[in-house]
């Protein structure tokens, strides 16, 4: 019987697909794909002309959202309420992007240099998860249109590099835009895959995947053997790409015409990256290129641009060495060279690779679309669809721990390959704490009192230290038979304690479809809980951090610093206890404003004390 789906808002009576969906979660750009009629197809716009969706949000005065290309318009305009490469924030902390700032046009908020990065857009705070999961939805608007019916799985690519942190935020965020996340896919694997590379189970070849987008660039190496793609090294730089290229046209036109300087409007600016942008692609099949700007003529030829492009691409000829040598490989022994991203269509960049590699790149493929692509492939392998690809066990729920305030941290998300090996690293958050509970749960929700309990045991005769300096690793052990092992070291002692957890956790097919059918229904009111109280752990933080701060150095503070400090503390401790994320980040916002000068004014005061009487 099929499953007949009502929009709510319009009346509609949506059919429930049964299709997979391939996303290429990109940093300049985004795009969709699935398998029509046994090909790969990448979904285009309602008018059928563009496939990529630019990775690019606008926050409007009145609350609404725009995404694409017509969020891309407002870059010129509003760049403060506009939100680009928001896959560089993902999974990412302050102390990770702060010397980035100048790089984007909104605020990035530096309150913590260990927590989770947030955007501000007036009085609102968003996190990179939240961000990504409007594109992601803008995504599956696209689809759903195409096939007049509504989609709810999906596989997500994510670079090679991404670490468990950044996989995890990407899984977050398909499940708050209403997508089941089935599996998570390297850029590169997907890029073979797309190339039919590797799906022939009886051939073993290493091949080199180069990706250079409109941000970022990394070059990896794979080794594919039966079936199963190991990547054996990855390298790149995550502020090189096609912008850049862009960028040397506008430093060179600059240079040419000292008229550009003087015109600093942002209108002008935007229209002199669009036509650097122009030029760039112009030069990829022609000699020359001329156009005029307020009467200022621009011009440039294909010797010029390669020679001023030769620094950015021959950086990328760096990172391609430096793969190889952590492969432990010559570059002979590299059988293909793919590659992606659209900034690989420039002629000099295709040679230069071949060149390095002495062999000619395999470029048939749209590179724009070629990740994406195979992440539709990728999905039609989860489907069933192919059966002569064998797929390795994977678990089927995602398994944590309970961490404070009774959040669910996923240590192996669902869809993990087993045998697999997770440890993660925690702190206590009371001072002199000596023994910890670690309880394990298995589940999808943000909140453990929502998933599925397997067993706890406690961690004993942690030597006394201050709140946050105990070292603890959980590690998560997930055998080819099922059986978890979950372990719990103290570092700094060697502390140890673990757990087995045998059988496949007891669980029915039944009892599993519901449990994740009911994270994807509750999604975004799980995503609210969890950032508030996320945001409430992070406050009393602070508060006792603070209060510690005013007791300690009460002879070097003033009056006035001292009841303004204790006003913005009161004033955290009040947003704390009530129920607004955004109320409780921007309270602590303004405290560590007010405080950060005294801070440092105290440790120099603190430093000069203990250098006293010391000889340099």
């Amino acid at each position: 019987m099929a499953k007949i789906s009502i929009n709510i808002g319009t009346g509609e009576v949506q059919k429930d697909s049964n299709v997979i969906i391939g996303i290429d979660l990109g940093t300049t750009n985004s795009l969709v794909a699935y398998i029509k009629d046994g090909e790969a197809t990448a979904v285009r716009d309602k008018d059928g002309a563009h496939a990529l969706v630019p990775s690019i949000l606008h926050f409007e005065p009145s609350g609404g959202i725009l995404v694409g290309n017509d969020a891309k318009e407002k870059l010129a305009t509003e760049p403060e309420r506009t939100i680009y490469s928001v896959k560089r924030l993902l999974g990412k902390n302050y102390g990770d992007v702060s010397d980035k700032q100048q790089y984007f046009s909104y605020k990035i908020i530096d309150d913590d240099q260990e927590a989770l990065v947030k955007v501000k857009i007036d009085d609102k705070f968003y996190s990179p998860i939240q961000l990504s999961a409007e594109i992601l939805k803008a995504l599956k608007h696209r689809i759903e249109v195409e096939l007049e019916a509504k989609v709810s799985k999906a596989v997500i690519t994510v670079p090679a590099y991404f670490n468990d942190a950044q996989r995890q935020a990407t899984r977050d965020a398909g499940k708050i835009a209403g997508l089941e996340v089935l599996r998570i896919i390297n850029e590169p694997t997907a890029a073979a895959l797309a190339y039919g590379i590797g799906r022939d189970p009886e051939t073993e070849e290493t091949i080199a995947v180069y990706d250079l987008g409109g941000g970022t660039f990394d070059i990896s190496i794979l080794q594919i053997q039966n079936g199963i793609f190991e990547v054996l090294a990855t390298n790149g730089d995550t502020f090189l790409g096609g912008d850049d290229f862009d960028q040397a046209i506008i430093k060179y036109w600059v240079e040419k015409n000292p008229a550009i300087t003087a015109n600093q409007s942002d209108n002008f600016q935007s229209r002199l990256r669009i036509s650097a942008e122009e030029a760039k692609k112009h030069l990829s099949s022609n000699d020359d290129f001329k156009t005029s700007l307020d009467q200022i003529d621009l011009t440039i030829d294909k010797n010029t641009f390669e020679t001023i492009a030769a620094d950015l691409v021959n950086r990328t000829i760096d990172s391609c060495k430096k793969a190889l040598t952590d492969s432990g490989l010559d570059k002979t022994a590299i059988s293909r060279v793919v590659t992606v991203g659209g900034s690989t269509r420039i002629p000099f960049v295709k040679k230069s690779v071949g060149d390095f590699f002495g062999k000619k790149v395999y470029d048939e493929l749209n590179p724009d679309e070629v990740v994406a692509l195979g992440a539709s492939i990728q999905a039609d392998i989860l489907a069933g669809n192919q059966k002569d690809i064998l797929l390795l066990d994977i678990t089927p729920l995602s398994l944590g721990i309970e961490t404070v305030g009774g959040l669910m941290d996923a240590i192996i998300p669902r869809n993990s390959k087993v045998p697999t090996r997770v440890a993660r690293e925690y702190t206590t958050s009371v001072d002199g704490q000596k023994n910890l509970k670690v309880s394990v749960f298995q589940g999808e929700r943000d909140l453990v009192k929502d998933n599925r309990k397997l067993g706890e045991f406690i961690l004993k005769d942690i030597p006394p230290m201050p709140a946050g300096i105990p070292k603890i690793e959980i590690s998560f052990l997930l055998d080819a038979d099922g059986i978890l092992v979950v372990r719990a070291k103290e570092l700094r002692s060697n502390t140890v304690q673990e757990i087995e957890i045998r059988s496949q956790y007891g669980l029915s097919e039944e009892e599993m479809a519901k449990m994740l059918i009911d994270s994807l229904q509750n999604a975004e009111a799980d995503m609210k809980i969890r950032g508030l109280l996320e945001a409430r752990n992070e406050a009393n933080n602070i508060i006792l951090s603070s209060d510690k701060f005013l007791k300690q150095h009460d002879a070097i503070l003033s009056d006035e610093e001292k009841t303004q400090t204790t006003k913005l503390l009161e004033d955290l401790k009040k947003a704390a206890r009530e129920e607004d994320k955004d109320a409780i980040n921007l309270a602590m916002e303004q405290l560590n404003e007010y405080t950060a000068p005294i801070a440092h004014r105290a440790m120099d005061i603190t430093i000069a004390e203990a250098m006293k009487g010391e000889k340099l």
